[in-house]
């Protein structure tokens, strides 16, 4: 067995969709780089530029792994994405150990924080997560997934009843129920990465009040407090009366996996909404209310 790279080249203006769909879906780790030796000189402070041509790296841990990858990102591609997109066998290398050397403790808003297990966590009222790179993508490094814990960190959760559509690892899930919440539905297209959200729920004391569906099955209409879908624009829009339909009546919904100049198009698909906006480094997070 070794480690294998699934690699897409993409404009720059939708590398980070592609980056941030190939993590949903479970890739170990995901990476960018130039794809056509065009550096990026001095750009202005606090802007993260990305390449005319970027190359999306996915790390897989079999050639099998990294084809299921390609297969479920396929509809997502242009002709020509597909066209260029190729898996290559790597190096022998303890790939998620080297990713894990630089995988720290963080902490999103007052007391949440997300720990690899080989990291202590800290002690209460810190909220730990305790989560590693594996199954499926949600670690809290991507800015929409910061965006949405920050946004559970100063939530009001405790009792509520909590829907993390798109759920990856479960790290949304899982932050909503250690931080109080009394049910949490965790829902994905993916079997894998269910699996890795009961996994993780295990792991951090809270199975009991996480359970798992697969985007297919039926849903309880009206019955959430709070629904949470960190996902992709086009799939945002698409889900629209899905999402919408969880919602209690007094209900908060809250978006992510948008990029910024992508908003006013996700929030226009949910007119009976008000949203707020909150950004991080291109990345749009939207919450709302009736």
């Amino acid at each position: 067995m070794g480690w294998w790279d699934l690699v897409v080249t993409a404009p720059a203006g939708r590398a980070g969709a592609l980056a941030a769909r190939l993590e949903a879906l479970g890739a170990a780790a995901v990476s960018l780089a130039d794809a056509a030796d065009d550096p990026v000189y001095e750009p202005p402070p606090g802007a993260a530029p990305l390449w005319r041509a970027t190359a999306v790296h996915a790390l897989a841990a079999s050639r099998e792994e990294a084809v299921r990858l390609a297969d479920a990102l396929a509809p997502e591609l242009t002709a020509e994405e597909a066209a260029g997109l190729r898996i290559e066998a790597l190096p022998e290398r303890d790939w998620v150990r080297a990713w894990m050397e630089d995988f720290r403790p963080m902490r999103f808003g007052r007391r949440l924080w997300v720990c690899p297990s080989t990291e202590p966590p800290p002690p209460p009222p810190a909220v730990a997560v305790v989560l590693d790179p594996g199954l499926a993508f949600g670690t809290g490094t991507h800015p929409s997934t910061a965006l949405c814990l920050e946004w559970l960190d100063a939530a009001e959760l405790a009792g509520r009843r909590v829907v993390d559509y798109g759920c990856g690892s479960g790290i949304l899930a899982v932050a909503a129920a250690r931080l109080g919440a009394a049910e949490v539905l965790a829902v994905d297209i993916d079997p894998q990465a269910l699996a890795a959200t009961r996994a993780n729920a295990e792991r951090n004391g809270v199975a009991g009040r996480i359970r798992t569906l697969p985007a297919d099955a039926p849903l309880p209409a009206g019955a959430a407090d709070v629904v949470l879908a960190n996902i992709l624009a086009n799939t945002l829009v698409a889900l629209a009366p899905r999402l919408t339909a969880l919602l209690a009546p007094d209900g908060v919904l809250v978006l992510a996996g948008v990029l910024e100049g992508q908003a006013g198009e996700v929030a226009a698909a949910y007119p009976a909404l008000r949203f707020r906006r909150a950004v991080r480094e291109g990345w749009a997070r939207l919450d709302g209310m009736r």
